[in-house]
Protein backbone atom coordinates (compact mmCIF):
# COMPACT_ATOMS: atom_id res chain seq x y z
CA UNK A 1 0.00 0.00 0.00
CA UNK A 2 1.08 3.58 -0.65
CA UNK A 3 1.11 6.26 2.05
CA UNK A 4 -2.28 6.98 3.60
CA UNK A 5 -3.55 3.46 2.91
CA UNK A 6 -3.93 4.03 -0.82
CA UNK A 7 -3.05 1.22 -3.19
CA UNK A 8 0.38 1.46 -4.81
CA UNK A 9 0.02 2.73 -8.36
CA UNK A 10 0.76 0.00 -10.87
CA UNK A 11 1.79 -0.48 -14.47
CA UNK A 12 1.10 -3.56 -16.56
CA UNK A 13 3.42 -4.43 -19.44
CA UNK A 14 2.48 -6.68 -22.34
CA UNK A 15 4.94 -8.61 -24.51
CA UNK A 16 5.26 -11.28 -27.20
CA UNK A 17 5.97 -14.63 -25.57
CA UNK A 18 6.71 -16.16 -29.00
CA UNK A 19 9.68 -13.77 -29.24
CA UNK A 20 10.94 -14.45 -25.72
CA UNK A 21 8.76 -11.99 -23.84
CA UNK A 22 7.76 -12.65 -20.22
CA UNK A 23 4.01 -12.36 -20.88
CA UNK A 24 2.35 -9.81 -18.59
CA UNK A 25 4.45 -8.00 -16.00
CA UNK A 26 3.17 -6.04 -13.01
CA UNK A 27 5.33 -3.10 -11.94
CA UNK A 28 5.21 -0.46 -9.22
CA UNK A 29 5.34 3.14 -10.44
CA UNK A 30 7.50 5.72 -8.65
CA UNK A 31 5.36 8.89 -8.55
CA UNK A 32 8.38 11.21 -8.60
CA UNK A 33 10.66 9.68 -11.24
CA UNK A 34 8.17 7.60 -13.23
CA UNK A 35 10.43 4.58 -12.74
CA UNK A 36 8.99 1.08 -13.08
CA UNK A 37 9.97 -1.75 -10.72
CA UNK A 38 8.76 -5.25 -11.58
CA UNK A 39 6.70 -6.93 -8.84
CA UNK A 40 5.46 -10.08 -10.56
CA UNK A 41 4.28 -11.52 -13.83
CA UNK A 42 2.44 -14.29 -15.60
CA UNK A 43 3.26 -16.11 -18.84
CA UNK A 44 0.12 -18.25 -18.98
CA UNK A 45 -1.31 -16.38 -22.02
CA UNK A 46 0.41 -16.52 -25.40
CA UNK A 47 1.44 -13.16 -26.89
CA UNK A 48 -0.50 -10.74 -24.67
CA UNK A 49 0.46 -7.85 -26.93
CA UNK A 50 -2.17 -5.35 -25.82
CA UNK A 51 -3.74 -4.71 -22.42
CA UNK A 52 -6.60 -2.63 -21.04
CA UNK A 53 -7.89 -2.01 -17.51
CA UNK A 54 -11.46 -1.88 -16.26
CA UNK A 55 -12.60 1.59 -15.09
CA UNK A 56 -12.17 0.59 -11.43
CA UNK A 57 -8.67 -0.76 -12.09
CA UNK A 58 -9.44 -4.14 -10.56
CA UNK A 59 -9.56 -6.18 -13.78
CA UNK A 60 -6.98 -6.37 -16.54
CA UNK A 61 -7.90 -7.57 -20.02
CA UNK A 62 -5.39 -8.93 -22.53
CA UNK A 63 -5.48 -10.07 -26.13
CA UNK A 64 -3.72 -13.22 -27.22
CA UNK A 65 -2.31 -12.16 -30.59
CA UNK A 66 -2.29 -15.63 -32.11
CA UNK A 67 -3.90 -17.26 -35.12
CA UNK A 68 -6.58 -18.71 -32.85
CA UNK A 69 -7.22 -15.30 -31.27
CA UNK A 70 -8.42 -14.96 -27.68
CA UNK A 71 -8.89 -12.54 -24.78
CA UNK A 72 -8.36 -13.12 -21.08
CA UNK A 73 -9.30 -11.36 -17.85
CA UNK A 74 -7.14 -11.07 -14.74
CA UNK A 75 -7.81 -9.87 -11.23
CA UNK A 76 -5.13 -7.35 -10.30
CA UNK A 77 -6.12 -6.36 -6.78
CA UNK A 78 -3.02 -8.10 -5.42
CA UNK A 79 0.60 -8.27 -6.45
CA UNK A 80 0.21 -10.99 -9.09
CA UNK A 81 -2.33 -11.08 -11.94
CA UNK A 82 -4.82 -13.88 -11.21
CA UNK A 83 -6.67 -15.45 -14.17
CA UNK A 84 -10.44 -14.98 -14.02
CA UNK A 85 -11.49 -18.02 -16.01
CA UNK A 86 -10.06 -19.47 -19.18
CA UNK A 87 -9.10 -17.40 -22.26
CA UNK A 88 -12.11 -16.73 -24.48
CA UNK A 89 -11.89 -17.29 -28.28
CA UNK A 90 -12.82 -14.15 -30.20
CA UNK A 91 -13.59 -15.82 -33.53
CA UNK A 92 -10.87 -13.79 -35.23
CA UNK A 93 -7.23 -14.10 -36.22
CA UNK A 94 -4.48 -12.04 -34.60
CA UNK A 95 -6.22 -9.61 -32.24
CA UNK A 96 -3.93 -6.59 -31.84
CA UNK A 97 -6.05 -4.24 -29.72
CA UNK A 98 -9.02 -4.24 -27.37
CA UNK A 99 -11.30 -1.79 -25.60
CA UNK A 100 -14.39 -1.70 -23.40
CA UNK A 101 -17.67 -0.51 -24.89
CA UNK A 102 -21.32 -0.87 -23.89
CA UNK A 103 -20.82 -3.81 -21.53
CA UNK A 104 -18.56 -5.67 -23.94
CA UNK A 105 -14.88 -6.16 -24.61
CA UNK A 106 -14.17 -5.42 -28.28
CA UNK A 107 -11.12 -6.73 -30.11
CA UNK A 108 -9.59 -5.58 -33.42
CA UNK A 109 -8.46 -8.73 -35.21
CA UNK A 110 -5.72 -7.81 -37.68
CA UNK A 111 -5.32 -11.13 -39.45
CA UNK A 112 -8.98 -11.71 -40.23
CA UNK A 113 -9.96 -8.05 -40.61
CA UNK A 114 -12.75 -8.32 -38.06
CA UNK A 115 -14.01 -6.80 -34.83
CA UNK A 116 -15.34 -9.12 -32.11
CA UNK A 117 -17.50 -8.42 -29.08
CA UNK A 118 -17.26 -10.47 -25.87
CA UNK A 119 -19.81 -9.73 -23.12
CA UNK A 120 -18.38 -8.56 -19.78
CA UNK A 121 -20.24 -9.76 -16.69
CA UNK A 122 -21.01 -7.48 -13.75
CA UNK A 123 -18.04 -8.86 -11.79
CA UNK A 124 -15.64 -8.07 -14.65
CA UNK A 125 -15.29 -11.66 -15.86
CA UNK A 126 -15.90 -12.58 -19.49
CA UNK A 127 -18.62 -14.64 -21.11
CA UNK A 128 -17.46 -17.94 -22.56
CA UNK A 129 -17.67 -16.84 -26.18
CA UNK A 130 -18.03 -13.82 -28.41
CA UNK A 131 -21.55 -12.48 -28.89
CA UNK A 132 -20.83 -11.26 -32.40
CA UNK A 133 -18.19 -10.57 -35.04
CA UNK A 134 -18.14 -7.77 -37.62
CA UNK A 135 -16.25 -8.58 -40.81
CA UNK A 136 -14.65 -5.62 -42.55
CA UNK A 137 -14.51 -5.55 -46.35
CA UNK A 138 -12.29 -3.74 -48.82
CA UNK A 139 -8.63 -3.35 -49.74
CA UNK A 140 -6.03 -0.71 -50.58
CA UNK A 141 -3.33 0.03 -53.15
CA UNK A 142 -0.38 -1.34 -51.14
CA UNK A 143 0.31 -4.73 -52.75
CA UNK A 144 1.73 -6.48 -49.67
CA UNK A 145 -0.15 -4.89 -46.80
CA UNK A 146 -3.59 -4.03 -48.19
CA UNK A 147 -4.83 -7.07 -50.06
CA UNK A 148 -7.74 -7.19 -47.64
CA UNK A 149 -9.01 -5.66 -44.38
CA UNK A 150 -6.76 -5.49 -41.32
CA UNK A 151 -8.52 -4.08 -38.26
CA UNK A 152 -5.77 -2.67 -36.04
CA UNK A 153 -7.52 -0.78 -33.23
CA UNK A 154 -10.95 -0.50 -31.65
CA UNK A 155 -12.04 1.81 -28.82
CA UNK A 156 -14.94 3.78 -27.43
CA UNK A 157 -15.21 7.45 -28.31
CA UNK A 158 -15.10 9.98 -25.40
CA UNK A 159 -18.90 10.22 -25.28
CA UNK A 160 -19.29 6.45 -24.89
CA UNK A 161 -21.92 6.42 -27.63
CA UNK A 162 -19.78 4.88 -30.34
CA UNK A 163 -17.04 2.36 -30.95
CA UNK A 164 -14.39 3.34 -33.49
CA UNK A 165 -12.47 0.75 -35.51
CA UNK A 166 -9.31 1.67 -37.46
CA UNK A 167 -8.47 -0.55 -40.45
CA UNK A 168 -5.00 -0.48 -42.03
CA UNK A 169 -6.00 -2.65 -44.98
CA UNK A 170 -8.98 -0.62 -46.16
CA UNK A 171 -7.67 2.90 -45.45
CA UNK A 172 -10.75 3.66 -43.40
CA UNK A 173 -12.24 4.19 -39.96
CA UNK A 174 -15.56 2.60 -39.08
CA UNK A 175 -17.88 4.10 -36.48
CA UNK A 176 -19.89 1.28 -34.90
CA UNK A 177 -22.57 0.40 -32.40
CA UNK A 178 -23.69 -2.89 -30.89
CA UNK A 179 -26.96 -4.45 -31.98
CA UNK A 180 -27.91 -7.37 -29.71
CA UNK A 181 -24.25 -7.83 -28.88
CA UNK A 182 -23.10 -7.79 -32.52
CA UNK A 183 -20.90 -4.93 -33.79
CA UNK A 184 -22.62 -3.01 -36.60
CA UNK A 185 -21.29 -0.23 -38.83
CA UNK A 186 -22.97 3.16 -38.42
CA UNK A 187 -20.66 5.05 -40.78
CA UNK A 188 -17.35 4.39 -42.58
CA UNK A 189 -14.90 7.21 -43.28
CA UNK A 190 -12.36 6.85 -46.08
CA UNK A 191 -8.83 8.17 -45.54
CA UNK A 192 -6.19 8.75 -48.22
CA UNK A 193 -5.60 5.57 -50.27
CA UNK A 194 -2.38 3.84 -49.24
CA UNK A 195 -2.02 5.71 -45.95
CA UNK A 196 -2.60 2.58 -43.85
CA UNK A 197 -4.29 3.96 -40.71
CA UNK A 198 -3.18 2.15 -37.56
CA UNK A 199 -4.33 3.92 -34.37
CA UNK A 200 -6.59 6.85 -33.48
CA UNK A 201 -6.49 9.15 -30.45
CA UNK A 202 -9.19 11.62 -29.43
CA UNK A 203 -8.58 15.16 -28.23
CA UNK A 204 -9.89 15.77 -24.68
CA UNK A 205 -12.40 18.33 -25.99
CA UNK A 206 -14.20 15.53 -27.84
CA UNK A 207 -14.33 17.38 -31.19
CA UNK A 208 -11.04 16.29 -32.77
CA UNK A 209 -9.32 13.00 -33.51
CA UNK A 210 -5.87 12.14 -34.80
CA UNK A 211 -5.14 9.02 -36.87
CA UNK A 212 -1.54 7.82 -37.16
CA UNK A 213 -0.84 6.17 -40.51
CA UNK A 214 1.60 3.26 -40.69
CA UNK A 215 2.17 3.01 -44.44
CA UNK A 216 2.68 6.73 -45.04
CA UNK A 217 4.41 8.26 -42.01
CA UNK A 218 1.74 10.86 -41.29
CA UNK A 219 -1.07 11.84 -38.94
CA UNK A 220 -4.53 12.60 -40.33
CA UNK A 221 -6.27 15.34 -38.36
CA UNK A 222 -10.04 14.85 -38.22
CA UNK A 223 -13.14 16.57 -36.89
CA UNK A 224 -15.27 14.33 -34.65
CA UNK A 225 -19.02 14.82 -34.24
CA UNK A 226 -20.19 12.66 -31.34
CA UNK A 227 -23.84 13.59 -31.87
CA UNK A 228 -23.89 12.07 -35.36
CA UNK A 229 -21.02 9.62 -34.99
CA UNK A 230 -19.23 11.28 -37.90
CA UNK A 231 -15.47 11.50 -38.51
CA UNK A 232 -14.33 14.05 -41.12
CA UNK A 233 -10.68 14.23 -42.31
CA UNK A 234 -9.26 17.76 -42.39
CA UNK A 235 -5.54 17.59 -43.12
CA UNK A 236 -2.57 15.22 -43.11
CA UNK A 237 0.73 16.06 -41.38
CA UNK A 238 4.12 14.25 -41.69
CA UNK A 239 5.53 12.74 -38.47
CA UNK A 240 9.13 13.35 -39.59
CA UNK A 241 10.87 16.62 -40.55
CA UNK A 242 12.27 15.08 -43.77
CA UNK A 243 11.70 12.06 -45.97
CA UNK A 244 12.96 8.90 -44.21
CA UNK A 245 16.14 7.25 -45.47
CA UNK A 246 14.86 3.75 -44.65
CA UNK A 247 12.00 2.12 -42.78
CA UNK A 248 9.53 4.48 -41.15
CA UNK A 249 6.42 2.81 -39.75
CA UNK A 250 4.46 4.90 -37.22
CA UNK A 251 2.84 2.91 -34.44
CA UNK A 252 1.44 4.66 -31.37
CA UNK A 253 -0.22 8.04 -30.90
CA UNK A 254 -1.07 9.87 -27.67
CA UNK A 255 -2.75 13.21 -26.91
CA UNK A 256 -1.72 15.03 -23.73
CA UNK A 257 -4.42 15.25 -21.03
CA UNK A 258 -4.52 19.04 -21.40
CA UNK A 259 -4.90 18.77 -25.17
CA UNK A 260 -1.82 20.88 -25.99
CA UNK A 261 0.42 18.18 -27.45
CA UNK A 262 0.32 15.02 -29.55
CA UNK A 263 3.10 12.42 -29.54
CA UNK A 264 3.73 9.64 -32.04
CA UNK A 265 6.26 6.80 -32.24
CA UNK A 266 7.86 5.69 -35.50
CA UNK A 267 9.56 2.32 -35.89
CA UNK A 268 12.63 2.04 -38.10
CA UNK A 269 13.46 5.70 -37.59
CA UNK A 270 13.02 4.85 -33.86
CA UNK A 271 11.91 8.32 -32.85
CA UNK A 272 9.19 10.02 -30.88
CA UNK A 273 7.62 13.03 -32.60
CA UNK A 274 6.20 16.02 -30.76
CA UNK A 275 3.34 18.08 -32.17
CA UNK A 276 1.82 21.31 -30.91
CA UNK A 277 -1.97 21.23 -31.21
CA UNK A 278 -3.27 24.19 -33.21
CA UNK A 279 -6.86 25.18 -34.07
CA UNK A 280 -6.46 24.07 -37.69
CA UNK A 281 -4.24 21.04 -37.20
CA UNK A 282 -0.85 19.98 -35.79
CA UNK A 283 2.63 21.50 -35.98
CA UNK A 284 5.67 19.21 -35.72
CA UNK A 285 8.04 20.79 -33.19
CA UNK A 286 10.65 18.10 -32.42
CA UNK A 287 11.72 14.48 -32.79
CA UNK A 288 13.80 12.62 -30.20
CA UNK A 289 15.23 9.07 -30.09
CA UNK A 290 12.84 6.54 -28.53
CA UNK A 291 15.57 5.03 -26.35
CA UNK A 292 15.53 1.66 -28.09
CA UNK A 293 14.58 -0.10 -31.30
CA UNK A 294 11.13 -0.53 -32.85
CA UNK A 295 8.76 1.40 -30.52
CA UNK A 296 5.53 -0.57 -30.85
CA UNK A 297 3.42 1.61 -28.58
CA UNK A 298 3.58 4.70 -26.38
CA UNK A 299 1.63 5.76 -23.28
CA UNK A 300 1.43 9.02 -21.34
CA UNK A 301 1.03 8.87 -17.57
CA UNK A 302 1.18 11.80 -15.15
CA UNK A 303 3.85 13.81 -16.91
CA UNK A 304 5.87 10.86 -18.23
CA UNK A 305 5.89 9.21 -21.64
CA UNK A 306 6.62 5.48 -21.91
CA UNK A 307 7.82 3.71 -25.06
CA UNK A 308 7.57 -0.07 -25.40
CA UNK A 309 10.54 -0.87 -27.65
CA UNK A 310 9.80 -4.31 -29.06
CA UNK A 311 13.03 -5.31 -30.80
CA UNK A 312 15.51 -3.85 -28.29
CA UNK A 313 13.45 -5.40 -25.47
CA UNK A 314 12.85 -2.51 -23.11
CA UNK A 315 10.40 0.04 -21.81
CA UNK A 316 11.92 3.54 -21.75
CA UNK A 317 10.37 6.45 -19.90
CA UNK A 318 10.73 10.15 -20.50
CA UNK A 319 9.99 13.23 -18.43
CA UNK A 320 7.76 15.58 -20.42
CA UNK A 321 8.59 19.28 -20.49
CA UNK A 322 5.31 20.97 -19.47
CA UNK A 323 6.03 23.99 -21.69
CA UNK A 324 7.27 22.35 -24.89
CA UNK A 325 6.01 18.77 -24.55
CA UNK A 326 9.48 17.51 -25.48
CA UNK A 327 10.37 14.15 -23.82
CA UNK A 328 13.64 13.87 -21.89
CA UNK A 329 14.95 10.31 -21.34
CA UNK A 330 14.80 9.37 -17.67
CA UNK A 331 15.15 5.59 -17.33
CA UNK A 332 14.43 2.18 -18.76
CA UNK A 333 13.42 -1.35 -17.81
CA UNK A 334 14.53 -4.44 -19.72
CA UNK A 335 11.46 -6.28 -21.05
CA UNK A 336 12.09 -8.69 -23.95
CA UNK A 337 9.66 -8.19 -26.86
CA UNK A 338 7.82 -5.39 -25.04
CA UNK A 339 4.59 -4.35 -26.75
CA UNK A 340 2.57 -1.99 -24.53
CA UNK A 341 2.20 -0.42 -21.08
CA UNK A 342 -0.99 0.56 -19.27
CA UNK A 343 -1.46 2.20 -15.87
CA UNK A 344 -3.91 2.21 -12.99
CA UNK A 345 -5.36 5.61 -12.20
Amino acid sequence: MADGGRRQRRAFIGSFTAAGGPGILTADVDPHSGALTVVSGTDRLSDPSYLALSPDGDTLYAVSETTEGAVAAYGVGGDKPEPLGRPVPVGGDGPTHLGLYDGHLLTANYGSGTVSAVPVRADGTLARSASGVLRHTGSGPHAQRQQGPHAHQVQSDPSGRWAVSVDLGTDSVRVCTLVNGVPAVHRETALRPGSGPRHLAFHPDGTRAYVVNELAPTVTVCHWDAADGALRPLTEVPVLPAAPAGDAHPSGIVVSPDGRFVWTATRGEDVLSVFAVEPDGLRLTATVPCGGHWPRDITESRGFLYAANERSGDVTWFTLDPTTGIPRPTGFLAVPAASCVTFTK
